[in-house]
């Protein structure tokens, strides 16, 4: 079986022949047979294929290897590393921003949330308990100003590329969100996601001035409702889980991360980073483009 080891750098020109040579002798040492060079976008990603090495084990000496470089790594089988099913989380993943964050700003409480966000993330605390906290802080805010935020979210780098060149090349892809479908919605129709799941907030009032109830409506979708999209969307497209892509940054993420084929820790908080077995740290979101062996030149942007 061959295997091969993807660098990617955070933009053209991070990458140099430099490194590629420290990776290549370090897979030699290991034992690796038949290695050989493929450049999948010049100066940003490359393919080192080999034989005769476990995947994990050159995945952690070329990263030893590369030292401090900011170059992301993954390691896999060669059969297969085209995936059919993409299921991504939306905060701090496909977009940059935490939303709850952004709608605590309104209420100036946006620090108190923020820290109540990033344990929850890391796996600190439990994330419906948290995230029931945190909505129960925010109630009474118009829905007015909460749709006025949408304007406030900005694209991860390569976002857009991601979902365009995976349905291009005929893939199913599910957008999985433990934030809120006022916002999960409207990313998923700007970058053509064929399915959304997200949670719903409450409002009363008056349809003219409705506010925040300060609730989320059941259920509420957390780890285990994330794993279940992926195994329930595999199902339904007859596609094997090995078959799929799981990204995401948060501990919600690492039921999803550890069961999907390939599953990447994206941009991730420690505890994530630490337990899935792929992450991504520096490049965007193309890296998991050029992880299933896409050539700069396929890939789709807008």
């Amino acid at each position: 079986m061959r295997f091969v080891v993807t660098l990617v750098g955070p933009g053209k020109g991070a990458l140099t022949d430099t490194m590629i040579g420290a990776a290549r002798k370090t897979l030699f040492a290991l034992g690796a047979e038949e290695i050989s060079t493929d450049w999948l976008a010049d100066g940003e990603a490359v393919d080192l294929s080999f034989k005769e090495v476990d995947p994990d084990q050159a995945d952690a000496a070329v990263r030893h290897a590369l030292g401090d470089a900011q170059i992301d790594c993954i390691a896999q089988p060669t059969e297969g590393r085209r995936k059919r099913l993409l299921v991504a989380d939306m905060e701090s993943t496909i977009i940059e921003q935490e939303m709850l964050d952004e709608i605590a700003e309104l209420k100036g409480i946006k620090a108190e949330i923020a820290a109540i966000t990033a344990r929850a993330m890391n796996g600190e605390i439990d994330f419906v308990g948290a995230l029931t906290e945190r909505v129960a802080l925010i109630a009474g805010l118009p829905e007015s100003a909460i749709d006025a935020l949408a304007a406030r979210i900005t694209l991860m780098p390569g976002a857009d590329a991601l979902v365009r060149t995976m349905r291009h090349h005929g893939a199913r892809t599910i957008l999985v969100s433990g934030g809120f479908t006022i916002f999960a919605e409207q990313v998923a129709s700007q970058l053509g996601f064929d399915l959304v799941r997200a949670n719903v907030l409450e409002f009363t009032g008056p349809p003219s001035a409705r506010i925040l109830a300060g609730t989320v409506a059941p259920p509420i979708r957390d780890r285990d409702d994330k794993l279940e999209q992926l195994r329930r969307q595999s199902a339904r497209y007859h596609i094997p889980l090995a078959a799929t892509l799981a990204v995401g940054d948060g501990a919600n993420d690492i039921p999803m991360l550890l069961a999907a084929g390939l599953g990447v820790a994206f941009r991730a908080k420690p505890t994530v980073r630490a337990t899935a077995r792929a992450h991504v740290d520096h490049a965007g979101l193309e890296a998991l483009l050029f992880a299933q062996g896409y050539r700069a030149d396929e890939i789709v942007r807008a």
